[in-house]
């Protein structure tokens, strides 16, 4: 399936004062895309086609991706969803649906967590939780390697985790696009996040059962890291939650699958605060 990228302009977008990178479309409900480590906001192209009829998108760069200003000091996951928090006020937007893909999900499950009366639903995509010991120690080998500095070699072992092998898979427009954005995106800023990613996976163990916003996790049934198992778990500790897996599908499945990624988010949205056209 190819990827059609053609999107009209946003209606707006800028920077925020403390260096943040935004983008706005359609109208409706707001609805915060969050794209994951190495990626940027323009990974959501494809949902943000299919969505921007029903809502309001908002996306934006995490720390150090994209256009958005990396931080000169160490940072914890607080620290990017801090970030979310200061681009809503800064926009003076109250309440969003939040969808993070990866990465993305664990900032919006932290967001969803920490400040539920901003939030109306999250959608978890592909996110990571509780890895075995030999996931643990493969993401915190890859986290050392860029940090090493080892960028080219992490970016073909991540394109086949996330695609499978070159050439094997009918998704090459796809991987193509994948692979520009990682090859365009700041080291320091990829680094930082990725050694946020590799420790992250246990911290909302105790707090995943107090979660008062409804919840989606969503995975492929191929993803090797951001396991069906594990979107059953996170699902099994919050009380108003589904959990589904897209057949066939690894962990770029945003971009392999987007009408499928999209039709989720939009049906389970409508499930828990239905859309008025």
């Amino acid at each position: 399936m190819s990827v059609d990228l053609s999107l009209p302009a946003p209606k707006s977008s800028g920077i925020t004062e403390n260096g943040t990178s935004w983008s706005r479309y359609g109208e409706g409900p707001t609805l915060v895309l969050l794209h994951g480590v190495g990626m940027n906001q323009h990974v959501w192209k494809p949902e943000i086609a299919e969505l921007d009829t029903h809502f309001e998108i908002l996306t934006y760069d995490m720390w150090g991706h994209g256009e958005s200003l990396l931080p000169n000091r160490d940072l914890d996951l607080s620290d990017y969803t801090s970030q979310l928090l200061d681009l809503l006020n800064e926009l003076e937007i109250e309440e969003v649906h939040l969808a993070g893909h990866s990465m993305g999900g664990l900032i919006a499950l932290d967001f969803a967590t920490s400040h539920s009366t901003r939030c109306l639903s999250v959608s978890a995509l592909n996110s990571v939780f509780q890895r075995t010991s030999e996931q643990r120690i493969a993401v915190q080998k890859r986290a050392q390697d860029l940090a090493d500095g080892n960028v080219t070699v992490n970016i073909t072992e991540t394109l086949e985790r996330w695609f499978g092998t070159t050439g094997t898979h009918p998704h090459g427009h796809a991987e193509e696009l994948a692979r520009k954005l990682l090859e365009s995106v700041n080291p320091a800023g990829y680094a930082a996040a990725y050694q946020v990613f590799a420790n992250a996976d246990e911290i909302h163990s105790h707090s995943l059962q107090h979660l008062p916003v409804p919840a989606l996790f969503f995975t492929g049934e191929l993803d090797p890291n951001s396991t069906p198992a594990m979107s059953e778990a996170m699902a099994a500790l919050v009380p108003n939650s589904h959990w589904a897996v897209l057949s066939g599908e690894r962990h770029m499945m945003t971009l392999t699958a987007p009408t499928y990624v999209s039709d989720a988010i939009r049906d389970f949205i409508n499930s828990v605060a239905p859309i008025t056209d």
